[in-house]
């Protein structure tokens, strides 16, 4: 895998910010709700 050199030429995007946010909102959600699945899988046994 090749990683490219950040181009501080080239301007940040508003919606590529937005995007990374939600991007990672979605994966802290994803995790709270495996971390509770796991929680009441446990709990009933």
């Amino acid at each position: 895998m090749f990683w490219k050199k950040e181009d501080t030429n080239v301007p940040t995007s508003t919606n590529l910010k937005i995007m990374h946010g939600i991007n990672r909102i979605s994966i802290y959600l994803f995790l709270f709700a495996l971390v509770v699945l796991v929680y009441r899988f446990v709990k009933g046994l």
